[in-house]
């Protein structure tokens, strides 16, 4: 590609030949205008009244979800901008596991107002910012205006659940899931001082599909997708006594090549022999260790097995890291990696362990721990991607709570806190010299495009709706927003309707970001594909195929 200026009458070849530059409005125009649609693709699936979507990908498999996330996940985008979109969502999901949908809705309305400004001829870097000191504002608005949560009574951790699900595929169960959400996360909590220590990972979601989502369940224990290694081991244990292995119960194979010359009979039985011995002696140990239950995180030989059958203990062969992991914490065990030192010490203790079929599977349940520290969900579903969705709601919805318990301070939802962060964003643009406060008037513009979205997705009129609350707002009514199921402006924290602050935070810093990245490139230079190397005259080389394309 040749440069525009010419040295001496000679063009200078800076890039590639087939590289691409964009500079300037258009390479601004072409990722904001990327961003927007990715934006757009989510936008329809905010709130209770939003739609879902149902992707296919390339293998055939569909997945039909409301989650923001899972959508651009699955949509496989190809625009660097737009993935940077993509990268919010992860953002928020990973920090604070809900608010992806709105998350993507305001950095792509954030990109739309600026480009408006950018066409008026106003710098990037003065909207930057703006929109820097405007996410500031927003945030402290946010600390004042939020309600302190009291740990001890449950009904937040429940009314945050049920909001985070009421947007999804399960809505229709939401009470009752988002009371098994808040069991299973108060069970996995512990209290260090006046702070909780709860970490979400602690709390197993196995799904099977079958019956429906009504049966779906809380064990004090946690659930193995595995059946029993050997049939003649007992398939129930009462008082379980655990060994948790990360040890193979086989014989090793050397790491080098080994040859043995073998010349009579009587030395191959002495070799069978000596090998029965090593795992009869793997076998004692545990017995001598007082286990009546092993799981093991690798293999386990077949005569190990036997032996173990013999011996009425009961046996599972690679499980998870994370399952063993987890089995520590809710049975009270030790994963033993030599099984040399393994000692009774050693043990988790449970009061059942026992297989059974769920479906067409046979599942290993091990409950009745003492103080579980972990413990799992089983969902149950009619359909394969009812179970799918259900999984990604609960998530969710452990998430928000997960989010109470480190931070405990809750707003209401329904766009209030986004009306009363515009409001005073309105007020501060005021007090701002210059063109600064432009930005800030449209960060302000860009939080209210949630009211309009979830207005225009339960089928209202946004322009009444909109004009209504910031009037409300206007008046000191904080929590004012829009009820969807009845279509009207309420106030929201009567109707209990509550998200964590810690969303909310994570929503206007990840998109403030997002947007303060697109906006800063105003020149995209991307690298020409890869060709394959030309055909040589009179066919293909040894190592290549005839018809080798691109690659």
């Amino acid at each position: 590609m040749s440069a525009p200026a010419q040295a001496g009458g000679v063009p200078v070849i800076v890039l590639k030949e087939g590289s691409n530059r964009s500079r300037g409005r258009e390479a601004q125009h072409s990722n904001i205008t990327a961003a927007k649609v990715v934006a757009e693709s989510v936008r329809s699936a905010l709130g209770p009244k939003g739609m879902d979507k149902m992707l296919v990908d390339s293998f055939g498999d569909v997945t039909i979800t409301s989650d923001g996330r899972t959508i651009l996940d699955e949509m496989d985008i190809q625009h660097p901008a737009a993935k940077m979109l993509v990268e919010v969502a992860k953002t928020q999901d990973n920090e604070a596991g809900d608010g992806t949908t709105s998350a993507v809705i305001i950095a792509g309305e954030l990109l739309n107002k600026a480009e408006e400004l950018i066409e008026k001829k106003i710098h990037p870097t003065i909207i930057i910012d703006g929109y820097k000191k405007a996410a500031e504002k927003a945030l402290e608005t946010l600390e004042k205006i939020a309600i302190p949560v009291d740990l001890k009574k449950q009904e937040y951790l429940k009314k945050t659940a049920v909001t985070s699900m009421a947007s999804k595929v399960v809505s229709d169960h939401k009470e009752y899931l988002a009371d098994i959400a808040v069991k299973a996360m108060l069970e996995v909590t512990e209290k260090e001082g006046n702070t909780y220590k709860v970490d979400v990972e602690d709390v197993k979601v196995e799904k099977k599909t079958g019956e429906s989502l009504r049966d779906t369940g809380l064990i004090k224990g946690i659930v193995l997708d595995k059946e029993i290694t050997h049939s003649g081991m007992p398939k129930r244990v009462e008082r379980a006594e655990i060994a948790l292995l990360d040890t193979s119960l086989e014989i090793e194979k050397t790491e080098f090549d080994a040859k043995i010359n073998i010349e009579t009979p009587d030395q191959i039985e002495a070799f069978l022999n000596q090998e029965e011995a090593m795992l009869k002696d793997m076998v004692e140990k545990i017995t001598t260790a007082g286990a009546n239950v092993v799981i093991c995180q690798k293999g386990i030989d077949d005569m190990v097995q036997h032996f173990l059958a013999r011996k009425g203990i009961t046996a599972i062969r690679r499980a998870k890291k994370s399952d063993m992991e987890k089995l520590a914490k809710a049975t009270g065990g030790k994963i033993v990696t030599k099984l040399d030192d393994i000692t009774s010490e050693d043990l988790g203790y449970a009061a059942l362990v026992e297989e059974r079929r769920i479906g067409d599977d046979k599942m290993t349940f091990i409950e009745g721990c003492k103080h579980p520290k972990a413990v799992t969900l089983l969902i149950r579903g009619g359909t394969n991607r009812m179970t799918a969705e259900a999984e990604r709601s609960i998530h969710d919805a452990l998430c928000v709570i997960e989010d109470i318990l480190e931070e405990p301070k809750v707003v209401a939802g329904g766009s209030a806190p986004e009306l009363e962060m515009a409001r005073t964003l309105k007020l501060y643009a005021e007090t701002l010299p210059g063109r600064e406060q432009l930005a800030v008037k449209i960060f302000a513009d860009a939080l209210e495009a949630v009211t309009v979205t979830l207005t225009e997705n339960a089928g209202l009129d946004p322009i009444d709706i909109l004009s209504d609350l910031r009037s409300r707002h206007e008046k000191g009514e904080t929590w004012a927003g829009i009820e969807v199921v009845e279509g009207k402006v309420r106030d929201m924290s009567k109707k209990g309707v509550f998200e964590p602050i810690m969303v909310k935070k994570q929503i206007i810093k990840s998109a403030t970001e997002a947007a303060s990245l697109i906006l800063k490139i105003d020149d995209v230079i991307a690298a020409s594909k890869m060709k394959a190397p030309p055909m040589p005259p009179g066919g293909a080389p040894g190592g290549m195929y005839p018809g080798a394309g691109e690659y």
